[in-house]
């Protein structure tokens, strides 16, 4: 088993439960970790922005230049920047593949897709970064079904609220997009103009 501490202490840090098991401890301990976390002291407009772009980070579970990347990319777009970060940060596989219920946490889709249990369309993608496109359809592998993780999944066990962009029946493990998300519904904490003027700076 797992232990969750790390992602406690990190989540205690961020000011957001990143995992269903950091929630009891969050809640128990809202304020940041170390011997001056009650401590209340007035914070930079840099650290403001950065702790959310550390947020941001921290719930699509990427490294940095992913992040990066994903911004120069956003800030191309054109429209708001900010907004095209996050839906595009949102079509990622491993995201996807938690949103559907596929998985509990963005942590175990990642490892789903990289020990290769996914499909899109058919074909077997191993990178958690892949972006899915609307009429996509994410399939959970046929020989991988009967694990455990899967056959709780099937059961609609990990599945609290299916985005309205997704079509997901969950007793054949299938997942579609069925268009492009929209901000108001991506279940993401952030601020994402912050993260916008963190890179802008």
């Amino acid at each position: 088993m797992n232990n969750p501490r790390p992602k406690v202490r990190i989540s205690r840090a961020l000011g957001i439960p990143l995992t269903p098991k950091a929630v009891k401890y969050f809640e128990a301990r809202p304020y940041p970790p170390g011997v001056h976390g009650r401590a209340r002291k007035q914070e930079s407009d840099y650290k403001v922005r950065l702790r959310e772009k550390q947020r941001l980070r921290a719930q699509y579970n990427i490294r940095e230049a992913q992040l990066r990347n994903a911004f120069a990319k956003a800030a191309k777009a054109g429209g708001k920047t900010g907004e095209a970060l996050i839906v595009d940060l949102e079509r990622r596989l491993d995201a996807i593949v938690l949103r559907a219920g596929f998985a509990r946490t963005i942590y175990q889709a990642r490892q789903f897709v990289v020990h290769r249990h996914i499909l899109v369309n058919g074909s077997r993608v191993d990178r958690p970064s892949y972006r899915v496109r609307p009429g996509d359809v994410v399939t959970v592998a046929g020989r991988s079904r009967a694990m455990d993780a899967f056959q709780i999944a099937a059961a609609g066990g990990h599945t609290e609220k299916v985005p309205a962009y997704l079509d997901v029946r969950h007793d054949a493990l299938a997942a579609q997009l069925t268009r492009l998300p929209e901000r108001r519904e991506i279940p993401v904490i952030c601020d994402e103009q912050l993260v916008v003027e963190h890179y802008s700076r």
